[in-house]
C-alpha cells in the first residue's frame, strides 16, 4: 500500500498568532491560541523549551518575549512561534506567501 496522507504522529497542533504578523512583537499585544485535536482546555504550553505555567487554557495574552510551543492530546507539539521585543521590526503577513503574490509589509518602531 501507499503512504497515508496524514501519517501517525503527524503534527496537527497549530499555534495561531493575533494580530497575524510575523515576526510577532511583544508590544503588538499578541494573543496565542493553541488549536488541534483533543478536548478544550487540554493544552500544555512551553516557553523557550521549558514547560510553562499556562496549564489547561487554549489561549492567552503574551507578556514575555520568547519562543512558544503548545501540545494537545493526539495532535503533538505545535511549530514554534517566537515573540520578539525588538524596537524596530519589518513584518509580513503570517500566511504562506508564493512568488508573484502582492504583499503588504509593515514597518513598526
Amino acid at each position: 500500500g501507499c503512504c497515508p496522507l496524514s501519517p501517525e504522529g503527524a503534527q496537527t497542533t497549530q499555534l495561531l498568532v493575533e494580530p497575524p504578523w510575523r515576526p510577532a512583537v511583544l508590544w503588538d499585544r499578541v494573543t496565542l491560541t493553541c488549536q488541534g485535536s483533543g478536548t478544550a482546555g487540554a493544552s500544555t504550553w512551553y516557553k523557550d523549551g521549558q514547560r510553562w505555567g499556562q496549564e489547561g487554557i487554549d489561549h492567552f495574552f503574551v507578556n514575555e518575549s520568547g519562543t512558544y510551543t503548545c501540545d494537545r492530546p493526539g495532535g503533538g507539539l505545535s511549530p514554534p512561534v517566537t515573540i520578539l521585543n525588538d524596537w524596530l521590526v519589518l513584518q509580513v503577513p503570517a500566511r504562506t506567501l508564493l512568488e508573484g503574490d502582492t504583499v503588504t509589509l509593515r514597518c513598526q518602531a
